[in-house]
């Protein structure tokens, strides 16, 4: 579960760094964040280094705001993964550049 918990972070680190403006960027990082910070306080409960808090684990966790707002993100990182450029288009965008 590990695994694909830091796989779906990479990824999301990913398609921020791809993005082709700032606005798709920040959103991308941020969604990124707001992901990696409620995974790392639940390992950290189980582990018990940090308090427990009723922060749900995105995606297993029940609770049905917390679902909807991760699906919301992921759509929304799906929209922003759906606009980037092509590998082609940066090398084109890169050779106009110089």
């Amino acid at each position: 579960m590990l695994i694909i918990l830091a796989s779906l972070l990479i990824r999301t680190l990913y398609i921020a760094q791809r993005s082709q403006d700032n606005f798709g960027t920040l959103l991308a990082a941020g969604i990124s964040a707001m992901l990696g910070f409620q995974y790392l306080e639940n390992i950290g409960m189980n582990i018990g280094l940090l308090p427990v808090t009723g922060i749900p684990l995105p995606f297993i966790s029940y609770g049905g705001t917390s679902l909807l707002i991760s699906l919301v993100c992921v759509g929304i990182l799906l929209s922003i993964s759906s606009r980037q450029l092509s590998p082609a288009d940066e090398e084109e965008l890169r050779v106009q550049q110089q």
